[in-house]
């Protein structure tokens, strides 16, 4: 009741920080799950390159299991959020628990098809003689804890929801810690290398996973974990895979377009493969690394928006989305110009070879060039989530990745050689940006005083709705 009252009635700005500072913080945490990874691995002695190389290409089929999760997470909290903002939390509860039920049942599928065509996924993926059996050593193992994986990163969402973000930022807290104490000790102490930074992930995000099961059957949470009364409803199922395409399709996509960069490379880079390799993994582990603090900003406004969206304070909304745009942009304008300052400051964290040194600086300022602006796109995007609004998310979601930024990356390098595959990103990232907001602009109202007037037919009548709202 605490957080519903901080919903309806607490100051916009503060609420937001404090609903997100504990997110943004977990995100910073959370991006070491895979950073850590590689920038152990890269810095492993002799086999450096060639490992980082490795890991790079498994980290499409590990964005496919995060893909998974965000469908049926992120696609369920925030019918939660809703659910509850119209007293209905039975419903919400019953929303959770048929996403939990999915999360399990897709991660054992994802384990049984990932250790059964391991080295197909990876060829198909781009992966060559001199790196596959890096590969296949890190994601063997990682395969064995999906099913912990699906359950720490699907059902956070579900406790954010509920207001309580500084739980959210300390189940995140506890498997990162304990993966940066590990991988030091796989990796190095007991010689496994490669393999040593899967193990120490999949024993994190056990951890991980049995926090946030003990919070959300504890006494804390307005909707718990408890098979009591349980149905699996093949509705609210499609209903939370409906909203939840949106952000499963931008994890799906981070792996298609890393596909798509490999095989690029592997086309264009001629004896510079490894080399290219390794710069794009630098390029999009740098990108997570800026990305998900923005995107958890974003999360945190997102159960103050979904909440009153259902309550009927449109205003509250409109003040919410107002500030979150504001501080997005700023914080990507920002992080722009410290990367076309010092890019070689975010390089020499994984790799220190000089020839990678030497050209990685150009390659940042080109392949970041969009992300001045990016904040837009996160912010809008995440409203339209929030405000369970799955068609125009799941448009805007395939607009950046596969209908720009895929054949831009076929395209540009055929006249621009391997410097065209860089050059995508921006081009694509600028005019989705430009898309999304011109759209945002076009609907926003629309569908507030939508949700409005179905609100004034409901069983609340039409005064209350219209009394919320003076």
């Amino acid at each position: 009741m605490v957080n519903e009252k901080l919903f309806r009635e607490g100051n916009i700005v503060r609420t937001i920080f404090k609903l997100a500072l504990p997110l943004v913080i977990s995100q910073v945490i959370n991006v070491l799950y895979n950073i850590v990874d590689r920038i152990y691995v890269g810095n492993i002695p002799v086999i450096g390159d060639e490992a980082l190389a490795g890991l790079g290409i498994a980290f499409p089929i590990i964005m496919i299991v995060s893909a998974f999760a965000a469908l049926f997470g992120v696609g369920g909290a925030p019918i939660a959020s809703i659910l509850m903002g119209e007293g209905k939390k039975e419903k919400a509860r019953q929303t959770m628990m048929n996403s939990l039920v999915m999360l399990i049942i897709i991660g054992i599928i994802l384990t049984v098809v990932i250790l059964s065509f391991d080295e197909e996924l990876l060829y198909l993926f781009g992966a060559e003689e001199s790196i596959i059996d890096y590969a296949k050593s890190y994601l063997n193992i990682y395969a064995i804890g999906t099913v912990f994986v699906m359950i720490s990163l699907g059902l956070t969402p579900y406790i954010t929801a509920q207001g309580f973000s500084k739980v959210a930022m300390i189940t995140v807290s506890i498997g990162a810690v304990l993966n940066i104490i590990l991988d030091p000790v796989f990796i190095y102490i007991f010689n496994m290398n490669i393999a040593g930074a899967a193990l120490a992930t999949i024993i994190s995000q056990a951890v991980s996973a049995l926090f946030v099961i003990l919070f959300l059957i504890g006494k804390k949470p307005s909707i718990k974990i408890s098979f009591r009364k349980f149905k699996f409803h093949i509705r609210t199922t499609l209903s939370i895979m409906f909203l939840g395409v949106s952000p499963f399709i931008m994890n799906a996509t981070e792996s298609l377009v890393q596909i798509v960069f490999n095989v690029q490379i592997g086309k264009y880079a001629g004896d510079d493969y490894t080399l290219y390799i390794n710069i794009i993994t630098i390029l999009l582990s740098v990108m997570t690394i800026i990305d998900l603090p923005l995107i958890g900003f974003a999360q945190g406004a997102a159960p103050l928006i979904s909440y009153n969206y259902g309550y009927g304070r449109m205003d509250r909304v409109r003040d919410a989305v107002k500030m979150l745009i504001k501080y997005s942009f700023i914080y990507s304008v920002f992080f722009y110009f410290l990367i076309l300052l010092f890019p070689n400051l975010f390089v020499i964290i994984f790799n220190n070879n000089p020839k990678l040194l030497e050209i990685a600086p150009r390659i940042f300022r080109i392949f970041f060039l969009g992300f001045s602006i990016f904040g837009i796109q996160i912010a809008c995007q995440n409203v339209f989530m929030a405000l369970k609004q799955s068609v125009i998310s799941l448009i805007l979601a395939l607009l950046r990745k596969v209908i720009l930024l895929v054949p831009f990356t076929l395209i540009l390098p055929i006249y621009f050689g391997i410097d065209g595959i860089f050059y995508a990103e921006p081009a694509a990232d600028i005019l989705a940006v430009l898309t999304t907001f011109i759209v945002f602009h076009i609907t926003f109202n629309r569908i507030l005083d939508n949700k409005l007037q179905e609100l004034a037919m409901n069983d609340f009548g039409k005064d209350w709705v219209l009394n919320k709202n003076d």
